[in-house]
């Protein structure tokens, strides 16, 4: 687009002047900031495109990889803690994920109908735009792959669960933006470094963990938004301790310690210097592999209904857990799921007592307390000392 300015004199010649506009359409965009391209045309927008490092090019760390993988494919596990020094590569294991993700049903109504609401509650259980649409066949969901979010450490109790939207505040109305836990709905919610959040953030997670939504009200206005995420954490434990509430809903606990064979920490160092060196090459150098991880975990999710706990397993399962004198019952739903999720893995139809033997120890440390075990022998003791008085008073 060009602007020739008006003269009194014929013989001037107008002056081009370039505005690198080419239409009507761009000048709005350009004067009402929508595009802001015009601002540094020419530039460099710094936006960076995001090239994981590939997680079958991880060296080691088999326990850990394995149960990522798990979480992938069963939700139902509840999720992962990665524990371990710094440099022992946890968070970039976690954000490797992200070519492996799986696909997922995305409700396309705005009040997140979906088919098995109708399956569960009949065809009441879904708004009647959504009952319309299941009647005359038409789908109310789409496949789209599960995302991976992530919680920043600095974040703001509004940037977690969300806020007054701040656009619709200038033209005067009240509407209600959710936050990161609403944009974890269906999806991987990852926590790094989560010793060190604040004690908010932490009880926001926690109840949004455990009713799968949370509400938020500002003044007159509030909103629930639905929140059914698997929460993926990592921490190194010098940098301090993890409230009990928030280690109690991580499903699988994964000790990450070093390599400790040379050749595999001198493996670990020219793949690392690869991609640094070549990130794109890297990635596809490793390309028909993840694809076909990628594959599998899709076929395992969708074969993880049919897979069978036979009771004796089942009951094997729930004596290690109380001779191991544990009381959360989110042990034993960790270790049957978990192993469930490994028979569907290797593609079996029931659970072995193997799986009980690998899942184990991602599912069942850390989960005893010794402040509750003297805390519960303390109060026993004084109930029989009650029940040795009053049968002396009574005699």
């Amino acid at each position: 687009m060009t602007v020739s300015p008006q003269s009194d004199n014929p013989n001037d010649q107008p002056e081009e002047i370039k505005t690198g506009i080419r239409s009507l359409k761009e000048l709005i965009d350009l004067v009402t900031g929508k595009d802001d391209q015009f601002r540094e045309a020419g530039g460099d927008a710094g936006l960076a495109e995001p090239l994981p490092f590939p997680f079958l090019a991880l060296v080691g760390q088999r326990e850990m990889k394995l149960a990522l993988i798990l979480t992938l494919i069963n939700p139902n596990i509840g999720g992962a803690l990665l524990i371990g020094p710094r440099g022992t590569g946890k968070t970039t294991a976690v954000r490797s994920l992200l070519d492996l993700l799986p696909q997922v049903a995305h409700s396309t109504c705005f009040y997140g109908c979906l088919p098995e609401d109708v399956e569960a509650g009949g065809i009441d259980a879904v708004c009647p735009d959504c009952a319309r649409k299941f009647a005359e066949g038409q789908p109310l969901s789409v496949e789209d792959q599960v995302r991976l979010v992530e919680l920043p450490l600095n974040s703001a109790l509004e940037d977690v669960i969300g806020a007054l939207d701040e656009r619709a505040l200038v033209h005067e109305r009240l509407r209600l933006r959710r936050g990161i836990l609403g944009h974890a709905d269906r999806n991987i919610l990852y926590v790094d470094e989560a010793n060190l959040l604040a004690n908010e953030i932490v009880d926001a997670i926690l109840d949004a963990a455990a009713q799968g939504s949370y509400t938020v009200r500002r003044g007159a206005s509030s909103a629930t938004y639905r929140s059914r995420f698997t929460l993926i954490g990592s921490m190194n434990p010098e940098e301090g301790r993890l409230r009990p509430q928030i280690m109690d809903r991580f499903g699988l606990r994964i000790l990450v310690r070093g390599l400790d064979d040379p050749a595999d920490r001198l493996e670990a160092y020219r793949r690392v210097q690869a991609y640094l060196a070549n990130p794109r090459q890297t990635t596809a150098r490793y390309a028909e592999g993840t694809t076909l991880a990628r594959e599998e975990i899709q076929a395992a999710r969708q074969n993880l209904s049919s897979i069978h706990l036979p009771d004796s397993i089942a009951a094997l399962g729930i004596v290690l857990i109380q001779n191991l004198k544990i009381d959360s019952l989110r042990a034993d739903i960790t270790l049957f799921e978990a192993a469930r999720a490994l028979a569907a893995a290797d593609n079996r139809v029931e659970v072995s007592i193997e799986d009980l033997k690998t899942i184990a120890p991602m599912a069942l440390r850390m989960r005893r307390s010794q402040y509750m075990r003297d805390y519960v022998h303390q109060q026993a003791e004084e109930e029989q000392e009650i029940q040795a008085v009053f049968d002396e008073v009574a005699a």
